[in-house]
């Protein structure tokens, strides 16, 4: 190796050095450890919950009524039926995370709030046949995130830890809070292809 070479290589791992010095010593002196608290969390799950129902909601206003039914092959869901999915689970796995009785076998109607019922058509909602305009649609979406604030906001954050589940499947509280999330994005997401293929730009992310 040439002196000429070894001092340019000195001076890059100086460098990188000096770099790697500076990024760590500005994260050390900008931001202090801090546990975040039960209340923080549940303050960013509703912040969240009430993004996702406005970024649905626009996802539901972006496609054409006439186009509700339709469905880039015909063994997926269409997409009011997508949508439709995404507001029954919207419901039934906040259910089984905040603790609310659950009364319901497939088929049937299922309690909440331990004694109300949701006026909702009996059987899976996607399965109805009245339930598929877009008015419906939106109607029932919208309930959906309405019911899970609700939930989210009446459960206490020192029980995020209890473990609690359905059938042989369980996890902690928290852990199911996440997953109901997931579950509506994911099937929202789903959609993106659908409003693109009807020829209408999608909605823009709301990440924040």
């Amino acid at each position: 190796m040439s002196n000429t070479t070894a001092m340019s290589y000195s001076s890059v791992k100086k460098l990188v050095t000096y770099f790697a010095l500076a990024t760590f010593t500005g994260l050390g002196s900008g931001a202090s450890a801090q546990a975040i608290t039960g209340d923080q969390v549940k303050a960013q799950f509703l912040k969240d919950w009430q993004r996702a129902k406005a970024y649905t909601l626009d996802y539901l206003n972006a496609m054409p009524a006439d186009k509700y039914s339709f469905r880039p092959v015909d063994s997926i869901r269409s997409f009011a039926e997508q949508m439709l999915h995404l507001a029954w689970d919207n419901v039934f796995l906040n259910m089984v995370a905040t603790g609310k009785k659950i009364d319901w076998m497939p088929g049937q109607k299922f309690n909440w709030h331990d004694a109300e019922k949701i006026d909702w058509p009996d059987g899976y909602l996607e399965n109805s046949p009245t339930a598929k305009g877009k008015d419906s649609v939106v109607y029932y979406v919208s309930k959906s995130y309405d019911i899970a604030l609700q939930y989210i906001q009446t459960l206490d954050p020192n029980k995020y830890g209890e473990i609690t589940g359905m059938r042989n499947i369980t996890d902690t509280r928290y852990a199911w809070l996440l997953k109901a999330f997931e579950h509506q994005t994911h099937h929202r997401g789903q959609t993106t292809i659908y409003i693109r293929l009807v020829g209408v730009k999608p909605p823009n992310e709301r990440l924040f």
